[in-house]
């Protein structure tokens, strides 16, 4: 794959986040997916965000992955700049995740954010949906999907029970 820039902007509100978002980052590294990771705070530097936001989208930025925990703001801000794509992954937190996923979930109408599971699963599907809404334009992505389901089934049905 080609670009000027990354195709996914995977953010987070803080570093300690990491644990849980670099599984979407290895999982849109197994598809060749361009991408980048960075850390900014929709409260702490919300101009830095700002300002990310207008130059990663002019770098080509598709699709957007947010993890935060707590408040968890930072997928709805972003969603609120711009009008791609913004997958929300909540990351546990004093609540096991609880108000991170309530903060993510509850968008109000007309400001969407797509909202995954609580953790390194939410994440993991959280790039696994990049890739589909990517394949919508970039259809080499759809092959590598299926192939990837393909693969999954392959080793559930190979499973025996003693």
């Amino acid at each position: 794959m080609t670009t000027t820039g990354p195709w996914v902007a995977i953010i987070m509100g803080s570093k300690s986040d990491w644990d849980t978002m670099r599984a979407a980052s290895d999982t849109l590294a197994e598809f060749g997916v361009p991408h980048e990771c960075r850390v900014l705070s929709a409260h702490r530097t919300p101009r830095e965000l700002a300002d990310y936001l207008s130059d990663v989208q002019e770098r080509g930025c598709e699709v957007f992955i947010a993890g935060a925990g707590g408040a968890a703001h930072l997928a709805g801000v972003i969603a609120a700049q711009t009008t791609r794509p913004v997958l929300g992954v909540p990351i546990e937190s004093k609540l096991q995740g609880l108000d991170s996923l309530l903060s993510i979930v509850q968008m109000p109408a007309g400001i969407p954010v797509g909202t995954l599971a609580i953790g390194k699963a939410g994440a993991t599907n959280a790039a696994l949906l990049a890739v589909s809404i990517l394949g919508i334009a970039h259809p080499d992505l759809f092959k590598k999907i299926e192939a990837y389901r393909a693969e999954r089934a392959k080793k559930i049905l190979a499973e025996t029970l003693p």
